[in-house]
C-alpha cells in the first residue's frame, strides 16, 4: 500500500477493526484467499476482509468505507470466471459466508427468500421435502447472491430461464449505506422503475446484494437423461437447432466436442465415443418424457447421430450431469498445472452452427488446446483455453482467439457474455456490443456510487 492510499485506507481499517473485532482480519492468508476467483486473471490482495452477520452490518461496513473513500468488494463463493470479485484496487472485501440462512419458503406461492450466501445446492437440500426445487444451475455450487449479481444461468436455462427470470426481489445495500428492497413478491408489477433487473447483473458495482427472493418450481414427475454422439459437429448443432425450433420442451441440452469428451471420459471414468456429443434431459410425465426423447432421437438420426442412450434412473442421470459439471477439472487434466481461460458467448439459435464451426476452424489452426462445451439450447457456448498464465506467447494467442470469437458473436447479433458477466475480462467488448448505451450505464453508476467505491474497475471504467 503506497503512502497516499494508506492515508485514506488505514483509518477505515482501524474503525472496522474496532467495530467487528474477530470478524475483521488483515491476515495475509485470508487476504490471499480473497484475492482471486476461478478465472485466469492475476490475483490482487485486498487490504482487509470483514465477515458480517446481517444486512445492517453490511450497511455499517459500507458507511465506513464511504467515509474514507475505500473500495468495497462483495465476496460469495469466489466461483466467478471473469475476475468479477477480484479486488483489483485493494480495499475491503465483504465476505458474506455467515449470511447463509434460508429466511422463508412459500410452497403456495412457489418462492423463497434467502440470504445472499445461501448456495443453490443448500437451498435445494432445504426444500427437498416440499416437492419444489430451484432450477438455475451454473455448475459450480455458487452463492445465490453471486448468481444474481452476475446474472448467471446454466444447464437448465433453456427451459427454466436464467437468474434474470427467476429473481423476484432483492435487498441491496447502496454505496452510501442505505438499505433498499427492490420489489414485493407479486409475480408482476407496473410500479416504478424495475430496480430488481437493474441490480441483477450489476456485479456489485451498484450495491451489495444481501437477500434474494427467487422463484421455485415443482419437481417433475419423471426426469430422463440421454446421450447421443454424432459423426459431425454440424449434425450435433443442427439437432439442437431443430429441437428448439420445433418447440420440444427439453430441460437441458449440452454440447461437448470430441476434445471435451475425451477429457470427460478419462476424468469421470466414462466410456462414451470420443465424438461430438449431446447430453440431454427431459422433464414431465412418464409419457411426456418418452415422447420428447423419441422426437429428439428421430431428429438426431437425421443428423449423423449414433446410438441414443437414455435412462430415467436417478443414479445414472446424476452421474451423467456430475460429469458435465466436472468439465473444468476434466479439461485441466489434459494439461496439468495449466490455467483455464473460459470464454462465453451467446448467439441467436439460427446462427449457432455457423458460429461454432468457424470457432472450431480457428482452433484447428492454433497451437492452443481449447475444449468446447455449451448450453447450446439457448445459443450459449464456451471454449476453455488451456494456458500457461506466465507465457506471453500463450496469453497473446488466447487473446487473439477470444477476440475473434467475441467479435464473430457480435457480428451475428449475439453477446460477448451469455452468463459469466463482464468483470475485468470483457470490459473492452462492452462498448463494441452496446455503443452509446454504455454511457447511460456509466451515468447510472455515477448516480448511485459517486465515489466509485463499489467494486471499482469492473464492467467499465469511471
Amino acid at each position: 500500500m503506497n503512502a497516499a492510499v494508506a492515508q485514506q485506507t488505514q483509518p477505515a481499517l482501524d474503525e472496522l477493526a474496532r467495530l467487528f473485532a474477530d470478524r475483521f482480519t488483515t491476515s495475509t492468508g485470508v487476504r490471499d484467499h480473497h484475492s482471486k476467483d476461478e478465472s485466469w486473471h492475476h490475483p490482487h490482495r485486498p487490504d482487509a476482509v470483514v465477515f458480517p452477520n446481517t444486512t445492517e452490518e453490511v450497511s455499517l461496513i459500507v458507511q465506513v468505507c464511504a467515509k474514507y473513500r475505500v473500495p468495497v468488494v462483495a465476496y460469495g463463493t469466489g466461483t466467478s470466471l471473469e475476475g468479477n470479485c477480484v479486488p483489483e484496487h485493494g480495499g475491503v472485501v465483504v465476505d458474506l459466508e455467515r449470511m447463509n440462512q434460508v429466511l422463508r419458503v412459500s410452497t403456495d406461492d412457489l418462492d423463497a427468500t434467502v440470504q445472499a450466501r445461501v448456495t443453490r445446492k443448500q437451498l435445494n437440500e432445504y426444500i427437498k421435502d416440499t416437492g419444489l426445487f430451484f432450477p438455475v444451475d451454473p455448475g459450480a455450487d455458487a452463492s445465490i447472491g453471486g448468481m444474481a449479481a452476475t446474472r448467471a444461468s446454466g444447464t437448465n436455462a433453456v427451459r427454466y430461464g436464467t437468474m434474470r427470470e427467476n429473481v423476484l426481489a432483492l435487498t441491496v445495500v447502496l454505496a452510501d449505506g442505505r438499505i433498499i428492497r427492490t420489489s414485493r413478491r407479486a409475480r408482476k408489477s407496473a410500479a416504478g422503475y424495475d430496480l430488481t433487473r437493474l441490480f441483477v447483473g450489476s456485479e456489485g458495482t451498484l450495491g451489495i446484494i444481501t437477500e434474494v427472493t427467487v422463484r421455485l418450481y415443482g419437481v417433475p414427475e419423471v426426469m430422463g437423461a440421454a446421450v447421443c454422439s454424432f459423426d459431425t459437429l454440424e449434425g450435433a448443432v443442427n439437432t439442437v437447432i431443430q429441437t428448439i425450433q420445433l418447440g420440444i420442451p427439453i430441460a437441458r441440452i449440452e454440447l461437448l466436442d470430441e476434445v471435451q469428451m475425451g477429457a470427460v471420459n478419462n476424468y469421470s471414468k466414462l466410456d462414451y465415443p470420443v465424438k461430438n456429443t449431446l447430453f440431454l434431459e427431459f422433464h414431465g410425465t412418464e409419457a411426456g418424457v418418452k415422447e420428447q426423447a423419441e422426437m429428439v432421437q428421430s431428429i438426431a438420426n437425421e443428423n449423423t447421430g449414433g446410438t441414443f442412450q437414455w435412462t430415467t434412473k436417478e443414479e445414472e442421470r446424476r452421474r451423467l450431469w456430475q460429469a458435465r459439471h466436472d468439465v473444468t477439472w476434466a479439461s485441466k487434466s489434459l494439461r496439468p498445472g495449466c490455467s483455464i481461460w473460459a470464454t462465453d458467448v451467446c448467439v441467436p439459435i439460427s446462427r449457432l452452427a455457423e458460429c461454432i464451426l468457424e470457432s472450431k476452424k480457428d482452433l484447428q489452426e492454433s497451437f492452443l488446446i481449447a475444449p468446447l462445451v455449451g448450453h447450446v439450447g439457448d445459443g450459449n457456448f464456451h471454449l476453455g483455453f488451456l494456458i500457461n498464465r506466465d507465457d506471453p506467447k500463450e496469453i497473446a494467442e488466447a487473446e487473439r482467439l477470444n477476440e475473434r470469437l467475441v467479435m464473430r458473436a457480435l457480428a451475428m447479433d449475439g453477446t460477448c457474455t451469455g452468463e459469466h458477466g463482464i468483470g475485468l475480462g470483457k470490459m473492452k467488448f462492452l462498448t463494441a456490443e452496446h455503443g452509446d448505451a454504455v454511457a447511460v450505464m456509466r451515468q447510472i453508476k455515477i448516480a448511485l456510487d459517486p465515489l466509485n467505491i463499489m467494486n471499482p474497475g469492473k464492467i467499465f471504467s469511471v
